[in-house]
């Protein structure tokens, strides 16, 4: 089986404001870059947007590794969403889930491939964190 590992982010200009999402795949050693932006929306949106692009990209169910620098996707999708779905997409403090949509999209995702979930500390030199935050800019560059 291919080792895959993904690392993903978002950025926004202003909040909300203009945003995008990069995916650094590394496969095998090999690595492949995605990107693109949005207008008017928010970090997380573009936060999560990443993780659902990198899961998209692939046909076949694959099992891959996502790094992220996102406590709030990470902790979303491997500490709140069942009890978000429970809930019927309302938070512990009552309030509707934000970003219902995207979450909704992830969590299929999430559920059709084999995926390990891992946190990093944005902007502290780690390599290929610091290429999906160049590619994340490079998203909002290019709208």
């Amino acid at each position: 089986m291919k080792e895959i590992e993904v690392f993903t982010d978002g950025a926004c200009r202003g909040n909300p404001g203009v945003g995008g999402w990069g995916v650094l795949f590394i496969i095998d050693g090999e690595e492949t870059i995605l990107y693109g932006g949005e207008e008017n929306t928010t970090n997380n949106r573009m936060e999560l947007k990443a993780a659902i692009k990198a899961l998209e990209h692939f046909d076949n169910k694959v099992s891959v590794s996502i790094t992220t620098d996102s406590n709030y996707v990470k902790d979303g999708i491997t500490k709140w969403l069942d009890n978000w779905k429970t809930k019927n997409w309302v938070t512990a403090s009552k309030k509707p889930v934000k970003n219902k949509d995207l979450w909704e999209q992830l969590d299929i995702l999430n559920s059709f491939h084999e995926v390990s979930w891992k946190w990093i500390k944005a902007h502290a030199g780690h390599r290929e964190n610091e290429i999906a935050d160049m590619l994340a800019n490079k998203g909002i560059d290019e709208l």
